[in-house]
């Protein structure tokens, strides 16, 4: 009775370790979103000091095409909502459902960063690079910043989709996941303030 007690204690023990790792994981990750959100916000007011400041050049009602954005914007929410329906799969631990939406995740967020960088290379071929005047600058740094975590986020997708294909759903990878999740929705409501901000209201500007 006594060695089992002890191993009940040791396993207990072991468990409470587990539970307070994830809850420290969980909770430097939301500090990290936390910090990127003021990133963001240092952005967007940066956006709004200089999008007047055109130096002759255009205005963000001359470079914007509304339709354009606009498939990229539902390429990103698509995707979001993939990844929303890719979690419920994890919750069922339907690992082949899974990797099908996490696969179309992915697939959209490409898009979403190829339709951003031929924008990018669009305006560059212009004459319109982010040199050209401090709109611009802050155009290219806030739009571009944002892309850049879309790719890193695709980066990691791609790194937890050959891990469940190997590995299966460990506590693990479902952890990471979770995390994932709320990294891309994050991405997902910036882009949300991104495309009314910059694109609807300051098209109209």
């Amino acid at each position: 009775m006594k060695s089992l007690s002890q191993d009940l204690g040791k396993n207990g023990n072991d468990y409470a370790t587990e539970d307070t790792h994830e809850d420290l994981t969980l909770l430097g990750f939301w500090l990290y979103l936390m910090t990127d959100c003021l990133l963001f916000c240092a952005l967007f007011a940066t956006w709004a000091v200089l999008h007047n400041n055109t130096a002759g050049g255009p205005s963000a009602h001359d470079i914007i095409d509304l339709p354009y954005v606009l498939i990229e914007t539902l390429c990103l929410l698509f995707s979001s909502t993939a990844n929303g329906i890719a979690m419920m799969a994890l919750q069922r631990r339907n690992t082949r459902s899974l990797l099908g939406w996490l696969g179309l995740t992915g697939i959209l967020g490409v898009f979403f960063v190829a339709m951003e960088l031929h924008e990018f290379l669009h305006l560059i071929e212009s004459g319109n690079g982010p040199q050209r005047s401090g709109f611009l600058s802050s155009f290219f740094t806030l739009v571009g910043t944002h892309g850049l975590h879309v790719s890193i986020g695709l980066l990691w997708l791609l790194t937890l989709w050959v891990q469940i294909s190997r590995k299966g759903l460990t506590a693990p990878i479902h952890s990471r996941l979770q995390r994932f999740s709320l990294f891309w929705h994050f991405l997902d409501l910036v882009w949300v303030a991104v495309f009314t901000f910059v694109y609807l209201i300051g098209g109209d500007l």
